[in-house]
């Protein structure tokens, strides 16, 4: 069995992260500080996703749980591929809700943020691809972990939150250029 603690997964995507904007930073010869803190924002939104989606969200004693990597637990693939029969199916309403709701809300200033950092994101098929893409890679990267479920109904509600936020950004841009 491998226990992956949430400590040591924000380790990991910083070190990463580091690596490759210091490698960037070195093969571009300058820095943009407008830049940077535009992809610290993507950042932070690569951790609270992957708290929020690999995680338990209830705490043992303050503490997240770990991510629990058993192979013989790993298969069959925890898959729930049949939308909207299982979105109610937890033992409190309160709890339905929050799956509903936190599933959506995390990916909003994603669809906010992405389309503004990333200026080759600039067709609605391409933002839109890279949401559903987003969201598909995280339910994949959930299967070999037994406590996970890979879920039809999250890739449908982070993709709804993806695309609040981007229409939330075109709002928001439409009413900038209405104002010049």
């Amino acid at each position: 069995m491998i226990y992956i603690t949430y400590n040591a997964m924000i380790a990991a995507i910083t070190a990463a992260w580091i690596l490759v904007r210091a490698a960037l930073g070195i093969s571009r010869k300058q820095a943009s500080w407008k830049r940077e803190l535009q992809l610290m924002l993507v950042y932070i939104c690569l951790i609270v996703v992957a708290r929020f989606t690999f995680f338990p969200f209830s705490k043992v004693d303050g503490q997240v749980q770990p991510l629990i990597f058993d192979a013989a637990k790993a298969f069959p693939f925890r898959i729930n591929l049949l939308p909207f029969v299982y979105l109610m199916d937890y033992p409190k309403f309160s709890e339905a809700m929050l799956n509903l709701i936190g599933n959506t809300t995390m990916f909003i200033p994603i669809g906010v943020i992405w389309p503004i950092v990333y200026k080759k994101l600039n067709t609605h098929k391409k933002v839109i691809a890279a949401g559903i893409g987003f969201s598909l890679c995280i339910e994949i990267l959930q299967l070999p972990f037994f406590d996970r479920v890979s879920d039809i109904d999250d890739l449908i509600l982070n993709s709804l939150g993806f695309l609040t936020g981007y229409g939330l950004y075109l709002l928001a841009k439409a009413l900038k250029n209405k104002l010049k």
